[in-house]
């Protein structure tokens, strides 16, 4: 079974217990060696970002970045594909993001 991993990240920089890099490449090597990766990416800074709405009359509007008043922020994301929801979980309490004031959400990818 095919589970995302949203890694989420505080908005501010007061996570000094964040993880270093060198534990991002450990994982990142870790979980691509298992065989359970399927995907993964970091995302750009949030600065780069930009939402786009649709109001029911079909009218388009388009703004710089996300205005949703958040204490994360969506780094990133990996897609595992597992057995089942267990070791899902134990991949995402293994993953760096998920100390340091931030979190993985874990959940399943449907298929139809």
């Amino acid at each position: 079974m095919k589970y995302m991993f949203l890694i989420n990240s505080p908005a501010t920089d007061d996570a000094a217990e964040g993880a270093s890099m060198e534990e991002w490449m450990a994982y990142d090597k870790s979980i691509r060696e298992s065989g359970v990766w399927v995907s993964g990416h970091s995302l750009a800074d949030l600065t780069t970002a930009t939402t786009v709405r649709v109001s029911p009359s079909g009218e388009r509007t388009v703004t710089d970045g996300p205005f949703a008043e958040t204490r994360e922020v969506l780094g990133g994301y990996y897609v595992i594909d597992v057995p089942d929801l267990d070791v899902a979980i134990d991949w995402a309490a293994r993953c760096p993001g998920a100390r340091g004031g931030g979190s993985v959400v874990v959940r399943p990818v449907a298929e139809f």
